[in-house]
């Protein structure tokens, strides 16, 4: 891939939707999910659930011979997990969580596995107050084919205010 990241202005609708693709692009860096990651997301969020925290336990019962990260981590892991991607959205003034299409958790991360993601753009829609823009991000277990989460993600990029 080029070093070069193309530009597109957030309100050039048939500049992004010209980006539109099925297909996944490269991937991005890759992390470590350690047990010290899962047992402080468990803290913070008091989802102690044995399968993710009792290790002695999930190796003796888990059916994935040891513990596991939580969905919601691997979901929040995504600003982290960053896909390459080949363009990048300029001129607007804020980017506001708008929300999700779809999430799915299609299979474990195990703790002291590592992970990354790739992503593709879905969808552009003008909306009167900005431009609304649907991702998809597949974060995976480095090495597996499945992906761990497939996330469809909405975006609203917002004008700056004057």
């Amino acid at each position: 891939m080029s070093d070069a990241v193309q530009e597109v202005r957030f309100d050039d609708l048939d500049g992004l939707r010209a980006l539109i693709t099925e297909e996944f692009g490269p991937w991005g860096p890759t992390l470590e999910v350690t047990q010290a990651m899962i047992d402080g997301f468990a803290e913070i969020t008091l989802d102690r659930q044995w399968i993710h925290v009792d290790v002695e336990r999930a190796r003796r019962e888990s059916p994935f011979g040891g513990t596991i990260a939580h969905g919601f981590l691997v979901l929040s892991l995504l600003p982290a997990l960053r896909p390459q991607s080949a363009w990048r959205l300029g001129g607007y003034g804020s980017a506001v969580n708008y929300g999700a299409n779809s999430l799915r958790f299609s299979s474990p991360v195990p703790a002291g596995s590592s992970v990354h993601a790739r992503g593709r753009l879905v969808a552009v829609d003008g909306k009167d107050t900005g431009t609304l823009v649907t991702t998809e991000t597949a974060i995976h277990v480095v090495g597996q084919d499945r992906p761990a989460m497939v996330y469809q993600g909405l975006t609203l990029y917002r004008p700056a205010r004057r």
